[in-house]
């Protein structure tokens, strides 16, 4: 009877697979590499073909600095040097998702066209509505002289995926990034027909 017993426990109480208790192994202890890294930012097609103020490169007085998390401290876009009143621009195609005023200030916001982003452009006097379609380079409000947080005029110019900010910059091709005003280089060559490296 006893052997029946015993079997009979056995097969009421079978023995767990993995330990009950006891200290997390060190497998358990260690995150995946999966779970350690976070989630890459979406690619950024260089896409615009103007900056959104001055018709060449104008000063960064402040650069895109990426918060470590949704509401930590950071610059989420860029500020760009100009004058209140001056023109603000469409970086690229899009249609504009917002017109109007935030927290004080004037915004304007640009779904840009085949694409999941929207820039931002603030403190502006929109000179376009919500739903209005924008070509590159279309005029979409003016720089106001207040409710900025630059010292001077600025535009602060902010991009996004979702709710996720991105670099602005990105939007810009190298060749358009490095456009700064022109000036003149020294001769290194003599002119035609002068026959001497010297200019008299």
């Amino acid at each position: 009877m006893l052997p029946l017993a015993l079997l009979l426990l056995a097969a009421a109480f079978p023995a767990p697979s993995q330990p009950v208790s006891g200290p997390p192994t060190a497998e358990a202890a260690v995150p995946t590499a999966e779970a350690a890294v976070p989630a890459a930012a979406p690619l950024v097609p260089a896409l615009a073909t103007a900056w959104p103020v001055g018709t060449r490169r104008p000063r960064v007085t402040r650069g895109w600095e990426p918060p470590a998390s949704a509401y930590g401290p950071g610059h989420r876009g860029v500020d760009l040097a100009t004058a209140a009143g001056a023109p603000v621009r469409a970086v690229a195609a899009g249609r504009v998702s917002f017109a109007g005023r935030v927290a004080g200030r004037g915004v304007v916001s640009v779904a840009l066209a085949g694409t999941a982003l929207r820039t931002t452009y603030e403190p502006v006097t929109a000179t376009v509505r919500a739903g209005d379609e924008v070509a590159a380079g279309d005029r979409v409000g003016t720089v106001e002289a207040t409710g900025g947080h630059c010292v001077r005029p600025c535009l602060h110019w902010g991009l996004l995926s979702g709710e996720t900010y991105l670099d602005p910059l990105s939007l810009l091709p190298p060749w358009l990034r490095s456009t700064g005003p022109s000036r003149l280089l020294p001769l290194t060559e003599p002119p035609p027909g002068t026959g001497t490296g010297h200019l008299r």
